[in-house]
């Protein structure tokens, strides 16, 4: 990551997608070493971060929204919502759980943000960044 953080510096026209948040090793009492990495490349304006493939990253396959949320939010402080995407990780996601469960938890995840904040991740950010058309 400190490698793309460089190139996030060096061309700043381009844009670029934090995929999987880096990929942190979630389900651990300590993510500091996890922590400096997104933090680093969010400071540069021209990228972004995709919540998404979460759930095969905690150590065993058994996961919770306990287990995710240290991450969420960390990304959500340092990102943004502006800056942050939804992601679903689909088809991998399946091998720890379902689409549909995937969809409830990150929305409760979301939940105490607001409906702007919220639009922002599950669509504004993508369409945005991606150059999609109104839907």
């Amino acid at each position: 990551m400190p490698a793309a953080t460089r190139l996030a510096r060096d061309l700043p026209p381009a844009r670029f997608v934090l995929d999987h948040l880096g990929k942190p090793s979630l389900g651990r009492a300590d993510l500091n070493d996890w922590r400096r990495d997104p933090r680093a490349l969010a400071a540069k304006p021209n990228t972004t971060a995709k919540l998404s493939g979460l759930v095969t990253e905690v150590e065993g396959g058994s996961w919770t929204a306990v287990d995710l949320r240290p991450a969420v939010e960390h990304t959500l402080d340092v990102f943004g919502p502006d800056r942050l995407m939804f992601g679903s990780d689909w088809p991998v996601c399946l091998l720890v759980t379902s689409y549909v469960r995937w969809v409830a938890v990150f929305g409760d995840l979301l939940a105490p943000l607001s409906d702007d904040e919220r639009a922002a991740i599950w669509q504004r950010t993508a369409s945005r960044v991606y150059r999609l058309a109104p839907s």
